[in-house]
Parts: structure tokens; C-alpha cells; sequence
């Protein structure tokens, strides 16, 4: 059973989903501390924080991803493989950064607890965005 959920290759849609909570998780840790270490120790606004924070965590998902859970791709060329990953992506900052602006500026939550909100959502978005137009199931 450990090597059908973290060894073997799949494309079976559950199994890429427990994965992808393992790869997101970690591109989230990235994505949060970063937005913390951004607004309240360098200062910036908590919308560019957030912005250059969830780049980074895109980066480091498409890395594990790509090596990890959606192994085939529909593509045969990295370059524009990572560019419609991009353009997913760039779908989830706009969630993500529409998301963080609602709850923190109308909801008056706090960025740190509206991003909790806005990476629930992205990550379902991200997910099947992801396996449905870029990867093979």
C-alpha cells in the first residue's frame, strides 16, 4: 500500500490527489512563510507579499509535480508545458490574490487567516486544472 500511494507510478485520480496534498502542503509552508517574512518583516503590501509568495509555491509545486505525481504530460515540449502550468497558475494568483483582498478588506479577517481561505480554494482549482488540461489521467 506505501508504494501505491508514494512509489509507483499512477494515474489513478485519488491517488494523484492524496499526492498533490503532500506537493501542496509544501509549496503552502513556502507560500505562507514567505507572505509573513514579506509584509511583516519587509514591509510590503500584503497583496504584492502574496503575489511574489505564491510564485514561489508555484514553482516549487510544478518541480515536485511534475517529477513526482502528473509524470505524463499531453505535452511533449517542457518549455510550454511549464507555460500552460503558468497560465493555471496564473488563474490560481488571481483567485488567490481576489480571495486575500475580500476576506482581509471586506471580511476584515486577517491576510494570514484570508490566505488560510483563498489556498483551500486555489488548491482545489490548481488541482484539477492541472490534471484535467495538462496532464494525462
Amino acid at each position: 500500500m506505501i508504494k501505491k500511494l508514494f512509489i509507483n507510478d499512477t494515474t489513478n485520480w485519488k491517488i494523484q490527489l492524496f499526492r498533490y496534498l503532500f506537493v501542496g502542503g509544501f509549496a503552502f509552508i513556502v507560500d505562507y512563510v514567505l507572505l509573513y517574512l514579506l509584509t511583516d518583516w519587509g514591509g510590503f503590501h500584503y497583496i504584492i507579499s502574496a503575489t511574489i509568495s505564491f510564485i514561489a509555491g508555484l514553482i516549487v509545486n510544478y518541480i515536485i509535480s511534475t517529477h513526482w505525481i502528473f509524470k505524463k504530460s499531453k505535452l511533449n515540449n517542457t518549455a510550454i508545458e511549464f507555460l500552460v502550468y503558468g497560465i493555471i497558475g496564473v488563474i490560481g494568483l488571481f483567485l488567490n490574490d481576489l480571495i486575500l483582498y475580500f476576506f482581509t478588506d471586506f471580511i476584515h479577517y486577517h491576510y494570514m487567516i484570508s490566505k488560510l481561505i483563498a489556498a483551500a480554494i486555489v488548491m482545489g482549482w490548481n488541482f484539477i486544472g492541472r490534471r484535467t488540461i495538462l496532464f494525462k489521467s
